[in-house]
């Protein structure tokens, strides 16, 4: 089948670390790559950021980036870019009209309004998926939120009339619902993780002299990744290192946490190393005793399950994504807690049978649930329903004659 994915601002070939660069562009790379695998010829429509990229990019066989001129070629903050919709979505009528896909995967609440615009009138079936909500990140970030006003209400928009929603955790059903989005119109499908990649045998980056227990965050650095929490937790957690991996050092956040380090005199024990290529961050994660992400909130959390598939011992948040993907197999803990934190890295650290038994249980759920062929088979369940409903015929499908029986088909199983 022909598949568009609509990803406004995460290009599937901008390099990950940046404040709107992370998960997002990984999802949406990975999953494209793996729905062509499977025979599918897949189109991925993202904004053009810069004058000098082409139209089009083949980004991998069967799968071809289109660059979207949307407003200014040039980088532009995501929660700026709503003015460029319509352009967006022109353009993707334009391009649809010609040759339509048999079905359009929206990324983000902004494609999906695009995708929406021009989907409709050429009777496309259009699928959201949201990554992350605006009335949860409101709830945690308050005024520090910079997403547009109409955020919330576009974002119920979008749910309620999109042919299909895809949810990552089961969390996020429980946001949708409330949201007003109906509960037949869900399926959950995770985020999925490079097993080829990410895996427990392996080199692991040298520590250096002293050869301190290692914990390790990765991850950009805004503040509610809750990295402060754990610099925090580390004045509890005598002759342990902390490696800061992601982002810039030197931007904001990263003085700001430099400044903490300092402040509780851990300066020799916090070490701020920037963004790592994508290829290293195996290496990384097999260096440590223990990762540890503690965000206030996180719609899914690629992270933590790419740590468990190294097996490496996790320690998260019990917010979100982590409450399906490291319960079980990892250490759960509340957010902005550093105290609680400390007391779990001190048992993790002083515990070799711990650390033994969840580096074994990691990679078990990593490769039972977040493979992408998997996912990219779950994903394509739900399009190839939408597709049949369209057409009157489901074929072999199972007996889903109705769109209730959608969030039945693809939910992530152990």
């Amino acid at each position: 089948m022909r598949i568009a994915l609509v990803s406004e601002h995460a290009s599937p070939l901008a390099a990950i670390g940046g404040v709107d660069a992370g998960g997002q562009n990984v999802h949406v790379a990975a999953l494209a790559v793996a729905l062509a695998e499977r025979g599918h010829e897949v189109t991925v429509h993202t904004r053009r950021t810069d004058a000098g990229q082409p139209d089009t990019v083949v980004m991998a066989p069967g799968v071809t980036v289109d660059h979207v001129p949307a407003g200014p070629p040039e980088p532009v903050p995501k929660d700026e870019l709503l003015p460029y919709m319509p352009a967006f979505a022109a353009h993707l009528a334009r391009r649809w009209a010609v040759e339509p896909p048999d079905v359009a995967h929206a990324h983000f609440w902004m494609s999906g309004l695009a995708t929406l615009s021009a989907a409709g009138r050429l009777g496309i079936p259009v699928v959201q998926t949201f990554h992350a909500l605006g009335t949860v990140k409101r709830r945690w970030q308050g005024d520090s939120d910079t997403s547009p006003p109409r955020r919330p209400a576009a974002e119920r928009q979008v749910g309620r009339q999109a042919t299909a929603v895809i949810a990552t955790c089961g969390d996020e059903v429980r946001e949708l619902v409330a949201m007003g989005v109906p509960d037949e119109r869900i399926s959950v499908v995770p985020c999925g993780v490079d097993l080829e990649l990410f895996r427990p045998d392996g080199r692991g980056t040298p520590r250096g002299e002293g050869n301190r227990p290692r914990v390790l965050s990765i991850g950009r650095l805004v503040p509610r990744k809750g990295v402060d929490t754990i610099v925090r937790a580390m004045r509890q957690v005598p002759d342990a290192e902390l490696v800061i991996a992601g982002g810039d050092p030197y931007d904001d956040e990263g003085i700001r946490l430099s400044a903490l380090a300092e402040a509780y005199g851990l300066a020799d024990r916090v070490r701020l190393i920037g963004s790592v290529a994508r290829a290293d961050v195996p290496a990384l994660m097999r260096s440590a005793d223990v990762l540890v992400t503690v965000p206030w909130y996180e719609p899914f959390g690629i992270v933590p399950v790419e740590a468990l598939a190294c097996g490496v011992p996790v320690v998260a948040s019990a917010v979100g994504g982590h409450l399906d993907t490291v319960s079980g197999c990892g250490l759960l803990v509340p957010p902005r807690r550093p105290r609680a934190l400390s007391r779990v890295l001190r048992d993790v650290l002083a515990r070799p049978d711990l650390r033994a038994a969840l580096s074994a249980a990691g990679p078990r759920r990593a490769r039972a649930r977040y493979g992408w062929p998997r996912v990219a088979a779950q994903t394509e369940a739900v399009y190839r329903i939408l597709i049949g409903e369209r057409t009157g015929h489901l074929g072999g499908s199972p007996a889903l004659g109705s769109s209730r029986g959608l969030g039945r088909l693809a939910v992530a199983g152990g």
